[in-house]
């Protein structure tokens, strides 16, 4: 049994080495058991192992900025969220078929939230995701240029199936940028999705950029096969605040 142990996790299948292990301590529940069922739970609980590897795997590397879940969303407040074009959204087809969501409102009308609750469950189905603020992203671009290793990041930032850009037209793009920006863009085009939250609204993100040829033909190949998603009503956070405020007068 040692020598098997070690076999086992030399190839790296800790799970079933769990799972055996626990056969062993508990042969009463398991002595009945054919061969082939003892075998198939060994294997289900290495598969489901490496599921909840990969998931926090996946998670750690997408950075996103908020713990948000599908399962949460707030249909109360009125900000224009239609149920039936989230429950299309939620089945991640669009991610499957390397389109683009754009997701535009005031602040604090959830944007953000509804962004990494997406992205969250695209690292359950084991999609590769990353969360990029945009001005941050630009620096360690600006980074990457000076340390020599731009072709390296440009390369990762494409390999992402899902990228999501937060504060889109914050801040005037600078030359260099806009460049940065349309590389990224033409390597991403139908080979995977872009995710883009912004508080103006997608009419105003031409001029956002600058360059009037850069600007179409990035937005060329970010809106082409976008979904829209444009949040509406009064700033959430405030709410929540209001409503915190109002509970501990009551108290």
């Amino acid at each position: 049994m040692n020598r098997t142990l070690e076999l086992i996790r030399e190839m790296r299948m800790s799970g079933m080495a769990d799972a055996l292990i626990t056969q062993q301590e508990q042969p009463a529940t398991y002595q009945e058991m054919a061969f082939e069922e003892r075998l198939l739970l060994l294997l289900d609980q290495e598969h489901s192992w490496r599921n909840g590897n990969r998931h926090a795997r996946l998670l750690r590397q997408a950075k996103l900025r908020l713990n948000a879940h599908l399962k949460d969303i707030d249909y109360q407040h009125s900000r224009g969220l239609n149920k039936s074009q989230m429950a299309e959204l939620v089945q991640l087809q669009w991610l499957d078929q390397k389109q683009n969501l754009l997701i535009s409102g005031p602040c604090g009308s959830g944007k953000t939230w509804l962004a990494c609750a997406l992205a969250q469950a695209a690292c359950q189905k084991g999609h590769s995701c990353r969360y990029y603020r945009i001005r941050r992203m630009m620096r360690e671009l600006e980074q990457a240029k000076a340390d020599g290793s731009y072709p390296k990041v440009l390369k990762q930032i494409a390999r992402y199936q899902l990228l999501i850009l937060d504060d889109w037209g914050l801040e005037p793009l600078q030359g260099g940028q806009r460049n940065d920006l349309m590389e990224i863009m033409d390597d991403r085009h139908q080979n995977s999705s872009t995710l883009v939250i912004s508080q103006l609204p997608t009419t105003e993100w031409y001029h956002s950029i600058g360059d009037s040829t850069i600007a179409d033909a990035i937005l060329d190949r970010l809106m082409h096969n976008a979904h829209r998603l444009n949040l509406k009503g009064e700033s959430m956070r405030k709410k929540a605040g209001e409503k915190l405020a109002q509970n501990e007068h009551l108290s």
